[in-house]
């Protein structure tokens, strides 16, 4: 990202000069550059999180040497992959069987790891059958369906088999990247493609032949850092790390894959990765239950960046102290939380993600992002995270690109691993570290930031291996199941809603598919998908098909078939627009409805216009259509219940394509990044009525259902 010039960026964390000597003497205390954390992002109420320490010892890898009835009780080997069980202790029962020699090899001890049991268990796969009792015209795809399942059955047979279960498989965060423990830190990469490594940072000088990691010969590297001679940690809290790798791309320095929090210094174009491990009395610690799930969602989409009525990027804290009150005022039980993981590019609206385990930098700490999660938990919001695992960025320099030097590490290589539309990588989801990398990322944010659920981007893209470009779903059954469907990518969706149904009862999945999958939204044991809701996407688009039209060409049959056109026992999101339509070069339902007119005739004190008048009644009667009779839950982006004028346009420079054509920038203005509010809110002005209705709408919802 470029900052523009003159623009303040609060959250942002400064670097400063350490006083410390400049060369490494031995103590990784003595650092030439630290890292800089607000000291008043909380109050003292909100302090204190003591987190479970980890084992530092480095682990034997053993080879794939189990029988079908037992499993390693430490550890397995997948793919020639090492990983530890990491099941809650509460819930495994382990019985001892004794060493086990195959094939003149001999493993460590054998155990035999059931699936979790009590409120938190993945429950054992089904028989996947009954998807043809709700939808007997699945029949004539049964090949394919049962072909799919079973390979998802393998996938889990496997996962008990090799990893302990799929509870232990998602828990990768307590195996790779940084783990701290009572002697020292344990840093492990899987960086196959890499000849040598060594980690570096500001703890180390940057020297990179200071600690040299070690390789298994699965690919993973390894280094163990014990405390300094005063017990205290071996890389400082908010210190700069990255991984110094010769590959067969050359040498090149990368922010470790599972790193929790990044930075981009003002002036520097590059970000660093931060080893994030503050004081006990810094850390917060949540005070407020999670809300049950309501029976129909009312959900608040919303950009924290953009949040501010002044062009700026607003923080974390200030979302937590203006937004969420607005948002439960209007009557909305949800908010959805867009470019929470770290992206270089902030015009990419998140969607480009570099640091897949890192809240965005921009906006705060991890720290201020779980007060303002705790602080919706107070207000009975639920929070979703709007979560990208349908592409990454092509970013080498920040992110996942490339990152041992190699184009098929975390992607498919070559074409299949382009999104030629979006200029990113396309994961290879048939890559067992890469389920192990995906699935423990939507457990970490479950988990350590209390998120209540996801929307999943881009799943059409990941269903099919033409992504669904250049392509019209016409409801046939032959394009949902084909060799167009990627199997594997459909397997591990059906794994992730798994993992968060069984380990979270209470969070929400929903899936963005444009195509209509059947069976998208069917439990999992059932033959499914897995997937709570779909985001009802021909909605919007009806929608802007008939402003387009004359009124009299307005027909409430179509409309009513578009908005009822959902299958049976598989619930929709409905909503009249999303932050699509808000995007510079599009246009909102109100900018389609009353266009130059919103400029000069929304004050009361004046008088308004046909175009005004028309518009404002249409605009809040397609919203409650569409909440009536549209699906089981409701969206709304931020700004659009009260019409806001113009559009998104993210600060930008000047661009040229490759093909040559000029793109002007906009100065990197910050102008049209931001959300009016305050036009909303101004009692003289037209908008309120606007936002008072959509009010009222949410809050008759909540009262009648």
């Amino acid at each position: 990202m470029v900052y523009a010039s003159g623009i303040r960026l609060p959250c942002v964390p400064h670097l400063y000069k350490s006083s410390a000597p400049s060369g490494f003497n031995g103590d990784r205390r003595s650092t030439s550059l630290s890292f800089l954390l607000k000291k008043d992002s909380f109050s003292p109420s909100e302090k204190v999180l003591v987190p479970g320490s980890q084992s530092d010892d480095p682990s034997a890898v053993t080879d794939q040497l189990e029988t079908p009835e037992t499993v390693s009780e430490d550890i397995e080997v997948r793919n020639g992959i090492e990983s530890l069980q990491m099941e809650d202790n509460e819930n495994v029962e382990i019985e001892d069987h004794g060493p086990v020699t195959l094939q003149g090899k001999v493993s460590s001890e054998k155990s035999e790891v059931k699936r979790e049991v009590g409120p938190r268990s993945i429950p054992p796969p089904g028989a996947g059958q009954n998807i043809y009792e709700i939808d007997p015209n699945l029949l004539g795809h049964r090949q394919h369906l049962d072909y799919r399942y079973g390979r998802y059955k393998q996938m889990c047979e496997d996962i008990d088999k090799y990893e302990g279960g799929l509870a232990a498989f998602s828990r990768g965060y307590e195996k790779f990247g940084f783990i701290r423990s009572d002697t020292g830190i344990t840093y492990r990469e899987w960086a196959p493609g890499a000849k040598s490594a060594s980690l570096i940072g500001d703890f180390n000088n940057w020297n990179p032949n200071a600690d040299i990691m070690t390789q298994n010969e699965f690919g993973v590297w390894e280094i163990f850092l014990p405390n300094n001679a005063d017990g205290s940690p071996p890389i400082p809290h908010g210190s700069r790390v990255k991984i110094h790798m010769d590959t067969p791309s050359g040498i090149k320095d990368s922010i470790p894959a599972w790193i929790k929090f990044s930075v981009q210094a003002p002036g520097e174009i590059p970000y660093n990765g931060i080893y994030y491990d503050p004081p006990e009395e810094e850390k917060y610690v949540f005070q407020h239950p999670q809300p049950k799930k309501p029976k129909s969602l009312r959900i608040y989409e919303a950009h924290v960046g953009m949040s501010s009525t002044e062009p700026i990027i607003n923080t974390y804290a200030n979302f937590r102290d203006d937004v969420l009150p607005r948002i439960k005022r209007l009557g909305y039980n949800a908010v959805q939380i867009m470019a929470v993981q770290e992206h270089s590019y902030y015009a990419s609206f998140g969607y480009h993600v570099t640091n897949f385990f890192a809240p965005s930098s921009r906006c705060g700490t991890p720290d201020d992002l779980k007060s303002l999660i705790d602080k919706a938990h107070e207000l009975g919001l639920l929070v979703l995270m709007d979560i990208v695992h349908s592409h990454a960025s092509n970013n080498v320099l920040d992110g996942l690109n490339m990152f041992d030097g190699t184009d098929g590490h975390y992607f498919h290589s070559g074409s299949r691993g382009y999104h030629w539309m979006w200029d990113s990588r396309l994961f290879n989801y048939g890559s067992w570290e890469v389920l192990r990398f995906l699935l423990s990322n939507a457990r970490w944010w479950l988990e350590e930031y209390k998120f209540d659920g996801f929307r999943f981007d881009g799943v059409t893209s990941m269903m099919y291996t033409h992504h669904g470009l250049q392509v019209a779903f016409t409801g046939n059954y032959s394009e949902y199941f084909g060799f167009a469907t990627d199997v594997d990518a459909v397997v591990y969706l059906m794994l992730v809603n798994d993992m968060i149904h069984g380990l979270y009862p209470e969070a929400v999945s929903i899936g963005e598919d444009v195509s209509g999958m059947p069976t998208f939204c069917i439990p999992v044991q059932d033959g499914g998908v897995g997937f709570d809701y779909r985001l009802q996407m021909a909605i919007a688009d009806k929608w802007i098909e008939l402003l387009k039209k004359r009124d009299e060409d307005w027909k409430m049959g179509a409309i009513v078939h578009t908005m009822t056109n959902r299958r049976w026992l598989e619930k929709c999101v409905a909503y009249a627009e999303s932050h699509d339509q808000a995007l510079v070069g599009d246009k909102t339902i109100a900018f389609w409805l009353m266009d130059k007119d919103m400029y000069d005739f929304m004050a009361l004190d004046r008088p308004s216009t046909p175009r005004i008048d028309r518009g404002i009644a249409l605009h809040k009667m397609i919203r409650l259509v569409t909440m009536g009779l549209g699906g089981e839950a409701y969206l709304n982006f931020m700004g659009n219940e009260f019409g806001h004028p113009e559009w998104i346009d993210f600060p930008r420079g000047d661009q040229r394509l490759p093909n040559g054509q000029f793109v002007p920038g906009n100065n990197f203005s910050y102008d049209k990044c931001r959300r009016r509010f305050d036009l909303g809110d101004a009692d003289y002005l037209r908008y309120r009525g606007m936002q008072e209705f959509d009010r009222a709408m949410q809050h008759l919802e909540e009262k009648y259902g």
